[in-house]
């Protein structure tokens, strides 16, 4: 099918997978959720299913792993707690990705609508959660002690099992479990997060490249064009309301899970 008005020797899949990997950039870098729309976008260049998946992981994981360098020094600080939550992170990651190429094509498509309801419905939680933690900001900080170490490393490598199964939305769990266990301190929080789901998609990275899941042409054009939206997303950020952007992200996510209930049920 031929977009009425583009010049025959462009393929709308090309430009579309363009726009989106450019969109997702700019999302993931302020709000997250650039999921909901560059795998749909794989998926529209006559991907598998899975395929589509591990390339979006791919795609999207050094514009993850600079965020590390951003968080260096409270990550420094809380070591002890990182330290956890990496081995967390590659454990969970690593379960998610080999359960993920062990399930069936047909059987994953059933799945992605539900998945992106449950990812939308966690994007959707976020703003009252996140209003939560403000109000909390003013009271005497509470720590995680050592006892509760096991709870939260056990709690991490469940939600990065998600991640390295399909991952959109983790972030904000980790945010919600580190919370729940009593962290209050939202740049801790965030830190610890970005060492787990760092870790998390990396292992399912390597997995996916070595199992040659990956298909690179689409791969590295989605990665270009999100680290350069990536760059030029801290505008967007100031002007654009962070309820706005999640509400934008939460409609997609909704919008993306009815088309696929529609195409495949």
């Amino acid at each position: 099918m031929q977009i009425p008005g583009l010049p025959a020797y462009v393929d709308w899949h090309w430009l579309w997978l363009t726009v989106a990997a450019f969109l997702a950039g700019l999302l993931n870098a302020v709000a997250g959720g650039g999921s909901f729309l560059l795998f749909p976008a794989m998926l529209s260049m006559k991907m598998l299913p899975i395929q589509a998946n591990a390339t979006n992981t791919v795609a999207l994981w050094p514009g993850q792993l600079t965020s590390i360098a951003a968080y260096r020094e409270p990550i420094r600080k809380n070591w002890r707690m990182a330290a956890p939550m990496a081995v967390a992170g590659l454990l969970g990651g690593t379960a998610g990705a080999i359960v993920l190429l062990s399930t069936p094509q047909r059987t994953f498509l059933q799945l992605v609508p539900w998945l992106l309801l449950v990812a939308a419905g966690i994007f959707a939680a976020s703003g009252p959660v996140m209003r939560w933690l403000e109000r909390r900001k003013g009271r005497p900080a509470a720590r995680v002690h050592a006892p509760r170490r096991l709870p939260v490393f056990l709690a991490t490598m469940t939600v990065c099992f998600y991640i390295g199964y399909f991952g959109a939305g983790a972030g904000f769990l980790l945010i919600t479990v580190l919370s729940l266990f009593g962290y209050q301190d939202l740049h801790e929080i965030n830190a610890l997060k970005v060492v787990a789901t760092t870790m998390a998609n990396g292992i399912a990275f390597a997995i996916f490249v070595a199992d040659h899941q990956v298909v690179w042409r689409y791969c590295l054009l989605a990665m270009v064009v999100c680290a350069v939206a990536g760059f030029t997303s801290a505008s967007l950020a100031r002007r654009v309301p962070q309820p706005v952007l999640r509400a934008v992200v939460v409609l997609l996510g909704l919008g993306m899970s009815a088309w696929f209930f529609w195409r495949t049920h």
